[in-house]
């Protein structure tokens, strides 16, 4: 399969080495190499079985645009721009293309937010208030994280209750940590994940574009990550 990388930082550079460590061609766009989704146009892209985005906000909708307008199939690992999930789900299946997307591609954390919606049901009317607190390296964009408010919006809708607060944290080079917790008057429950390094990220994001090749439409990879 020949796959191509958008974005070249930490974890663009590591979705590479694992795509070729599974036995993958690789081509890596950094963003000097791509300005205004440039270098995406019909014939490039068609010329591989899935792209990869780790960019920026601002690129990847751009990125979006170019290579879903040809039927491309796309991975999404940049947060920060949902507010456009709409309009890309819209171009994905009118072109015929394939969009898999999430907030985070460990399948560590899938098995968080599954835990959390567990945790928020069983906790529902017993007297808990819940909290969101992560931590992320000084150069992450958005804050919360895409999963930070992921896990809110799962919690807040297994619990029925109001808007969750998140507190953010930027911090060196810091990987990722997400902390939930659910307190009483009686005790406190706390559902923590951390991550080690991005290699989590960069193997579920790999896997889901193995995955994709031989599909369209769109996908939420928290809905299909155990058929990975």
């Amino acid at each position: 399969m020949r796959i191509l990388v958008l974005g070249h930082g930490k974890t663009g550079k590591l979705v590479a080495d694992v795509a070729h460590e599974r036995g993958h061609g690789v081509h890596v766009l950094d963003a000097k190499e791509n300005p205004s989704a440039a270098a995406l146009t019909a014939p490039f892209v068609a010329g591989f079985d899935v792209v990869i985005d780790f960019t920026t906000p601002e690129a990847v909708l751009e990125n979006m645009r170019a290579c879903l307008a040809v039927g491309a199939k796309m991975v999404i690992g940049t947060t920060g721009w949902y507010e456009k999930l709409g309009e890309m789900r819209g171009l994905a299946e009118r072109r015929g293309a394939g969009l898999m997307y999430g907030t985070n591609y460990s399948i560590g954390v899938q098995v968080m937010l599954d835990l959390a919606e567990k945790m928020g049901a069983s906790l529902k009317n017993a007297g808990y208030t819940f909290s969101i607190s992560e931590t992320h390296h000084v150069s992450k964009l958005d804050a919360p994280s895409g999963t930070a408010i992921t896990l809110g919006e799962i919690v807040e809708e297994a619990a029925e209750i109001d808007e969750i607060a998140i507190e953010s944290k930027r911090e060196g080079d810091a990987t990722g940590t997400h902390v939930l917790v659910a307190r009483s008057e009686a005790d406190t429950l706390t559902l923590t994940h951390e991550a080690f390094s991005r290699r989590g990220f960069a193997e579920g994001a790999v896997r889901a574009a193995e995955w994709l090749s031989t599909r369209s439409g769109c996908y939420d990879f928290h809905e299909v990550y155990t058929e990975l």
